[in-house]
């Protein structure tokens, strides 16, 4: 990578996740270079461009894109100003990357991959957690045959948060219509992770409900009816017959995490962490054995799989720097690792459709 020119990037969004995340790791990856940032709050641009040494603050959106210096645009800012922002970048001719979701709908995200697809611009998707090294280690290990044929996989995703109680910092996950939901962020980055392992369902069934019905918002105590799910059951068959389970669920008031079982006709494997974003220090474990009757042993993560300095990083954000990584070798050997508008597409169509088993009561085959 020493020989590749940097890449130039320019974000759009000042939120507390652009900042930090995006722009801790960025920092410390010699491949790119932050050179211009845009914000409609624009005292909060300029202070993010004095304190993380950005050197050009835009004075709007057009311009932001139409900079010369910006080889890729970020676009940072919340589901519902998404689109804003990438019909600039594509419009400018500017490769885009954008935050999990899209776009609120499906339609609407299927449209902005079209016009992508039109003007020859490349796309991304920030769906990250499929980039952590113990699910490339385990991605390995069973295309290697550690488990042999895949019978069954199980996934249970669970947070404290997003429950009765919630921070006004998250008051977007309460309407329906905005796509923000514990079920569409959590299990939009861990669908990800479990089908890369196992492959994609070819059938399912699916349950979503709204058990936190009216929330109250912390800071006030103001009341708010809320009308998203917090919590999903799905299973189903995957495309080489095997069957898989997922459960998601916000509001859980202890021991919630991350637990990812694959049980093979050869061996088994087991992915766990004691927190679904992942704090420092809190990162997965990946245990196995082979054989009949064997215990689980720990399968330490060989050093390779490390791409990217994770000390004092939470493993969310880490993970962040994993993709950033793939996108950098991607961009110099046009590879495409890193997931594309089409993948969120299919994916807010798979959400969709599990709305609609929710509803009907009907399995959906793919």
């Amino acid at each position: 990578m020493k020989d590749q020119k940097k890449i130039r990037l320019g974000l759009i969004g000042v939120g507390n996740w652009a900042l930090f995340a995006h722009v801790r790791v960025l920092r410390l990856l010699p491949e790119y270079e932050i050179v211009a940032i845009y914000s409609q709050r624009k005292e909060a641009a300029k202070a993010a461009a004095t304190e993380y040494g950005i050197p050009h603050v835009a004075e709007s959106l057009d311009a932001l894109v139409r900079d010369p210096l910006v080889d890729q645009v970020l676009v940072l800012t919340t589901s519902q100003q998404h689109e804003e922002g990438i019909r600039a970048a594509i419009t400018a001719g500017k490769d885009v990357y954008c935050e999990w979701p899209l776009t609120p709908t499906a339609a609407k995200s299927a449209e902005l991959a079209t016009l992508a697809d039109a003007a020859g611009v490349k796309t991304q998707i920030g769906l990250q957690r499929q980039f952590a090294p113990a699910f490339r280690y385990v991605h390995d290990l069973v295309a290697q045959g550690y488990v042999g044929k895949v019978r069954s996989a199980r996934m249970h995703v669970s947070v404290n948060m997003f429950g009765e109680i919630r921070a006004n910092a998250v008051r977007w996950s309460l309407p329906i219509e905005n796509f923000m939901s514990v079920v569409a962020i959590f299990g939009g980055h861990f669908f990800p992770v479990l089908f890369s392992l196992v492959g994609k369902p070819s059938s399912f069934s699916a349950l979503t409900a709204n058990q936190f019905p009216e929330v109250t918002i912390k800071e006030t105590g103001e009341k708010i009816q809320t009308t998203s799910p917090d919590e999903l059951l799905m299973h189903g068959t995957l495309a080489d017959g095997g069957l898989f389970s997922i459960h998601i669920e916000g509001g859980k008031l202890s021991g919630s995490g991350v637990q990812i079982d694959i049980t093979g006709d050869a061996g088994d494997l087991k992915i766990t962490n004691t927190s679904a974003f992942g704090g420092v220090d809190e990162d997965f474990i990946v245990t196995g054995a082979q054989g009949d009757s064997k215990p689980l042993e720990h399968l330490p993560i060989p050093a390779e799989y490390e791409w990217f300095p994770r000390a004092g990083l939470q493993t969310g954000v880490a993970e962040l720097g994993d993709l950033y990584v793939a996108l950098s070798r991607d961009l110099a050997s046009g590879t495409q690792a890193v997931p594309t508008f089409h993948d969120a597409v299919w994916q807010q169509q798979l959400f969709e459709q599990i709305q609609d088993s929710s509803e009907t009561g009907k399995r959906i085959n793919l």
